[in-house]
C-alpha cells in the first residue's frame, strides 16, 4: 500500500471521530507547548544574565577580602581589612595583563536635598572605575585624579536618586546635596542602566572619589574591593594568576598559607549563573516532557479502542487480500498522524505561550530552532512507539475471527 493511500485512510479514520482525536492529541499539544515555552524561558534567562554581566565588562576582575572562620563562625569577606594602597601600588607596578585598576569602598546612607532624602549607597572609586564597569555619563563631567588626591567633595549621581531627591525635573548638575552630614557637589549624571539580572537597581547609586569616602565618611585606610580590567578576554585567566601572585607577595603570605583575598571574573560568574539557569531549564523541560509521555499513553489507549471497534473492518480488508503488514502500517500511520498533528498545534501553542510570558511578565524568551525540531522528532517517535503495539495487535487478527466479531 502506498504512503499516500495510508495517509488518506488515516485522515478519514480520524475525521470520523474528530473530538476523540483532538482529546487524544491534547496531551501531545500540552507537552510540546510546555517544552518549547520552558526552553524559551531558560534560553532567554541565560542570555539576559550574559548580557547583564557583559554590560558590566566581560574582562572585569574583582578582588575581595576572603571570608574566614572565627571561632567556628564564618565571617563575610567584607568584614576583613586586607586590601590597602600597598596592593594597588604593587599591582600597578608589576601587573602586565591589566590595563586599568580601581580601589573601591562603599557606605550606605541618606542622600539629602533640602527636605527630601533617599536611602542609597555611595561608592568611592577612582576615575578608571567608569571604564572598567562600562559606565557612561548622561550629563556633566567625571571627577579627575586631582579630585582623588585632594579628596574633593564631588559626586556622580544615578537616575533613581535624581528621581527621588530632584522630583520636579530640576537639573542636579552643580547642586549641593548631602550624604549623611557631608556636603557633595553633583558634577555628573550617570546614564540609566536599569535593573540587572538579580533585580538590583543599578541607578540607585552615588559615585565619589574613593579617598573622599575613606577619609570623610568611613574613616578607614582599607578597601572593600579592587576592580581591574584585563587587557582582553583572552588573557583574563593569566591576569587572575598574575593578580593572585602579586597580592600574595604584597601580603607576605607563605606557601603554606591560604589567600586572604578572593579573585573573581565576570566570565566565571557568567558560567556559574548560566550553568544554574541551564540546570533549572533541564528540570522544567523534563517535567514538561512528562506530558508527552502521558500523551503517548493516551494514543496507545485510543488506538487499542480503535482496533477493537474496527475489528470487522480489519477482517474484511484481510479477506480481500490485505496483508498483516498493510494493517500494521494503516494503524501505525493513524497514531503518527495524531502525534504529528498534535505536535504542530503544540508548536503554535508554545510560540503563543512565550509571547504571553514576555508581554505579561516581562521575562526574556528565546525560541530556539533546536527545541522545535526536537519536539517534532519526539512526536514522531512517540506516535511510532505508542502506536506500534495496537497496530501489531490489529495485524495479527485472524480474518475469520475478525469477520465473526460482534
Amino acid at each position: 500500500m502506498s504512503l499516500i493511500n495510508l495517509i488518506r485512510i488515516a485522515l478519514k479514520a480520524l475525521q470520523r471521530n474528530k473530538l476523540r482525536a483532538f482529546l487524544t492529541m491534547l496531551g501531545i499539544i500540552i507537552g510540546v507547548g510546555s517544552v518549547i515555552a520552558m526552553v524559551a524561558i531558560g534560553q532567554g534567562s541565560k542570555q539576559s544574565i550574559h548580557d547583564s554581566l557583559s554590560n558590566m565588562g566581560t574582562n572585569m576582575i574583582t578582588v575581595q577580602p576572603a571570608s574566614n572562620l572565627n571561632g567556628g563562625v564564618r565571617i563575610a569577606g567584607t568584614s576583613f581589612q586586607t586590601l590597602t594602597v600597598k596592593d594597588i601600588v604593587a599591582l600597578k607596578a608589576n601587573a602586565q595583563y591589566i590595563t586599568e585598576i580601581s580601589p573601591a569602598v562603599s557606605s550606605k546612607g541618606q542622600a539629602i536635598n533640602g527636605a527630601l532624602n533617599w536611602p542609597t549607597t555611595m561608592t568611592g572609586v577612582s576615575p578608571e572605575y567608569l571604564d572598567i564597569r562600562k559606565l557612561s555619563l548622561k550629563d556633566g563631567i567625571a571627577f579627575t585624579p586631582t579630585d582623588v588626591l585632594t579628596s574633593a567633595k564631588v559626586c556622580l549621581i544615578g537616575q533613581t536618586v535624581i528621581d527621588n531627591i530632584f522630583p520636579n525635573g530640576e537639573n542636579p548638575i552643580g547642586k549641593i546635596i548631602r550624604f549623611g552630614h557631608i556636603p557633595f557637589q553633583v558634577i555628573g549624571v550617570l546614564s540609566p542602566k536599569g535593573f540587572n539580572s538579580f533585580g538590583q537597581d543599578q541607578d540607585d547609586i552615588l559615585i565619589a572619589p574613593y579617598t573622599t569616602v575613606q577619609k570623610r565618611i568611613l574613616a578607614t585606610i582599607y578597601y572593600s574591593n579592587i576592580y581591574a580590567s584585563a587587557a582582553n578576554e583572552g588573557v583574563t585567566d593569566d591576569a587572575v594568576t598574575e593578580i593572585t601572585s602579586i597580592l600574595r607577595g604584597s601580603h607576605r603570605l607563605t606557601a603554606a598559607e591560604d589567600n586572604d583575598f578572593t579573585v573573581r571574573t565576570q566570565q566565571e560568574l557568567i558560567a556559574t549563573l548560566s550553568s544554574t539557569s541551564g540546570l533549572l531549564t533541564v528540570l522544567l523541560t523534563v517535567v514538561a516532557g512528562i506530558s508527552l509521555v502521558i500523551g503517548g499513553i493516551g494514543i496507545m489507549n485510543i488506538m487499542y479502542v480503535s482496533v477493537t471497534e474496527r475489528t470487522k473492518e480489519i477482517g474484511l480488508r484481510m479477506s480481500i487480500g490485505a496483508r498483516g503488514k498493510d494493517i500494521l502500517m494503516q494503524f501505525l500511520m493513524e497514531a503518527v498522524m495524531i502525534s504529528i498533528t498534535g505536535g504542530i498545534i503544540g508548536v503554535v501553542v508554545g510560540f503563543l505561550s512565550t509571547q504571553v510570558v514576555t508581554l505579561t511578565l516581562g521575562w526574556p524568551t528565546i525560541i530556539s530552532e533546536s527545541s522545535v525540531v526536537l519536539s517534532f522528532v519526539v512526536c514522531a517517535v512517540t506516535g511510532i512507539f505508542f502506536g506500534y503495539y495496537p497496530a501489531q495487535k490489529a495485524s495479527r487478527l485472524d480474518p475469520i475471527e475478525a469477520l465473526r466479531y460482534e
